[in-house]
């Protein structure tokens, strides 16, 4: 008797197969993970909004935290109002509004903008490309005189590029806080930065001597400038204490922030 299978199209022999039959089981197999991907693509479009979002308000938290400002349970939008975010050129030290609203300026995406940008010769932070601006936080008393400064600072420890803050008294030079928020060091050895004990060192320490001389270092001893420049290195976390060293002089010396240091010493802000 003649196959009447062989008379059938395709798609009628495909479905007159048996339903585990290799044919069906491949296909249904393939048909779920494209379905699974699109749903997955679709939320995660979906979600990217609320995604930048969360992330804005991670970073505006931080930046209350180091300022002192934080509180469990607060409105960390509303808190976070009291700030006055400022675009700064950081080769002259002074703000600029040439790059639109400081408030959506973008520092990550300008280091990586060869025309907002420069390739670094010396790189002790590790950063690669460093942004010709930056945006800072400025906290003013109830009378618009300064009280505290907000600097974004990145690079390099053992095993990630760390982003965080450093918050400056009016003076420029006296430290109140250290913090990061964005890292991927070996959770309790150089994820230790993360500690409050050790944050808590930086707060009153200087960063350059009488003489205008940069001091300020993280190491295992004190170093003959004296104490007030001196963080104690994380224990078992060597390179990422170098790491933190190396940031914090590169971002505070001539290559980043000196030249605005100077014009707020001057009162020039």
């Amino acid at each position: 008797m003649p196959d009447s299978s062989q008379n059938k199209g395709p798609i009628a022999r495909f479905l007159a197969a048996p339903p585990d039959s290799v044919g069906k089981t491949v296909f249904i197999a393939v048909a779920l993970c494209l379905v699974a991907s699109m749903i997955v693509s679709a939320t995660s479009v979906a979600l990217r909004p609320l995604q930048e979002q969360n992330k804005l308000k991670d970073k505006q938290a931080n930046v209350l935290q180091v300022a002192g400002l934080y509180e469990d349970g607060m409105d960390v939008i509303e808190g976070f109002s009291v700030f006055e975010p400022q675009v700064l050129e950081l080769a002259t030290g002074e703000f600029t509004d040439a790059l639109g609203d400081a408030a959506t300026f973008d520092d990550r995406a300008a280091a990586a903008d060869p025309e907002l940008s420069v390739r670094l010769t010396e790189d002790p932070a590790g950063i690669g490309r460093q942004s010709r601006y930056v945006t800072v936080y400025l906290l003013r008393n109830d009378d618009g005189s300064l009280d505290k400064v907000i600097l974004p600072i990145h690079g390099y420890g053992l095993w990630s590029t760390l982003y965080g803050f450093i918050a400056l008294e009016e003076n420029g030079n006296d430290i109140f806080g250290l913090q990061f928020y964005a890292h991927g060091e070996t959770p309790g050895l150089g994820a230790e930065i993360d500690n409050p004990r050790w944050k808590a060192l930086w707060n009153g320490k200087k960063l350059a001597d009488e003489s205008g001389e940069l001091q300020i270092t993280v190491a295992k001893s004190v170093p003959p400038a004296g104490a007030d420049f001196h963080v104690d290195a994380l224990a078992g976390a060597t390179l990422t204490s170098v790491g933190v060293d190396n940031l914090v002089r590169f971002w505070m010396g001539e290559a980043g922030y000196a030249p605005f240091l100077e014009n707020l010493k001057s009162g020039d802000i």
